[in-house]
């Protein structure tokens, strides 16, 4: 089976907690809480941690592997944040989608309509505070990924009612060394978007809907990720034992972005599906059968037509793909329904183009893979050693990768 060349831009457990039942999870009132509390204050120190420790790496990925090796000056360390698609969303913050009348079809299109607006709409807002495109860029990230890592200690707490503190920082500790970490630093949509998400969902599980549903549409305006997590909301919304069902219509927000640009799109270019057709002109993600997309990312991986660094980061996106199988095996067996309708969606959604691209970053979007793992690693003593020898090295040479400029998934 002959693969097409590569792009020009190439583009896991039974130890996860079920909850006791749907509907919102039990816990201290929220008059009571004070915040920022010990779990709070415990993912933000490790949060922040884990950014000078990116930053340490980009200072030396800058100096030991610059594109010349006989340089003298390794240029501005922001730079090695500028990488990828980090250039598409600058163009949309600074010019629009469609600047000066071009777009499809036009010489040299760059296929930016594939880009939802939500990060370059609030990268253009920072921009007016911050005047410097990648320090603002990186700015939001910081903030965003600080109020993610907040939610995400609450959700594990939530899920571990009985794991104390450890609970929520070792699933906080997991998910900051990833081994796509590098992506909640960098001007990218993870962190933006996990900001709405965690948040989103934790407050579904308290039966705040409206706040659940104005924060899941506003997740949607980031990735296309926000329509899986809708999904799970409405799932969650009907497994929930008493349905205020006067709170319903709420969930119908979450449909209005993504309705508002596909409108936006078509007065533009006349195409209903604009932002499919981007998809499949720029990054090869037209429909395919799944298991042409396994056996395309194979040869891929193992076939020897491309460079090692494109065969690696492959090998890397069926490890992904195989471990998000096998999370939503766990998902399904222990009937955890709305967790599994969000990441079936989203593997469907990645498992069924040419090939695979960007599951392992996906997997940060994967919030029951990081509370299950700490799940196991209270159960298992040894766990969290293990795992972070694994990953440890993996996330500081994808760092490096992106860092440097070479594909990184």
């Amino acid at each position: 089976m002959a693969l097409s060349p590569p792009p020009a831009r190439p583009r896991t457990d039974r130890a996860i907690p079920r909850p006791a039942a749907p509907g919102p999870a039990p816990g201290p009132a929220p008059a009571r809480r004070r915040w920022p509390g010990p779990a709070d204050r415990e993912a933000l120190w490790l949060y922040l941690a884990t950014r000078l420790a990116l930053a340490v790496t980009a200072y030396c990925a800058r100096r030991l592997f610059p594109a010349d090796r006989d340089a003298r000056d390794a240029g501005p360390f922001l730079a090695a944040f500028e990488q990828w698609d980090w250039g598409l969303y600058l163009k949309i913050a600074r010019d629009g989608y469609f600047p000066g009348g071009a777009g499809p079809g036009t010489d040299g299109w760059d296929n930016r309509e594939a880009f939802l607006p939500g990060f370059p709409t609030v990268l253009r807002a920072m921009h007016a505070v911050v005047p410097h495109w990648p320090a603002a860029g990186l700015l939001v990230s910081l903030a965003a990924g600080a109020v993610a890592v907040v939610a995400l200690a609450r959700l594990a707490r939530s899920y571990l009612p009985d794991s104390g503190a450890a609970g929520p920082r070792r699933t906080v500790l997991f998910f900051l060394l990833s081994p796509c970490a590098v992506f909640l630093a960098a001007g990218y949509t993870e962190a933006l978007f996990l900001a709405l998400a965690l948040p989103a969902w934790l407050a579904a599980r308290r039966g705040a809907w409206p706040q659940a549903a104005v924060l899941t549409a506003l997740s949607a305006t980031v990735r296309v990720s926000g329509l899986f997590l809708a999904a799970a909301l409405l799932a969650q919304f009907l497994l929930t034992a008493r349905r205020p069902w006067r709170q319903a219509p709420w969930l119908l927000l979450c449909a209005l972005p993504p309705a508002a640009y596909t409108a936006y799109l078509y007065l533009h270019t006349g195409d209903w599906m604009a932002w499919k057709h981007a998809q499949e002109r720029g990054w090869y993600r037209d429909f395919h059968p799944p298991w042409e997309a396994w056996a395309h990312t194979w040869q891929a991986a193992f076939g020897e037509a491309y460079a090692t660094g494109y065969a690696l980061t492959s090998q890397a996106e069926l490890l992904a793909m195989t471990g998000g199988l096998g999370l939503l095996g766990v998902l399904l067996w222990r009937r955890q329904w709305p967790e599994s309708v969000y990441l079936a969606a989203t593997l469907w959604a990645l498992g069924t183009s040419f090939w695979y691209t960007s599951v392992p970053r996906s997997t940060l979007l994967w919030w029951p893979l990081w509370i299950g793992l700490a799940a196991l690693s209270l159960r298992r003593p040894r766990f969290t050693t293990a795992w972070l020898c694994l990953t440890v090295p993996l996330s500081a040479a994808l760092a490096y990768a992106f860092l440097t400029g070479r594909w990184a998934g």
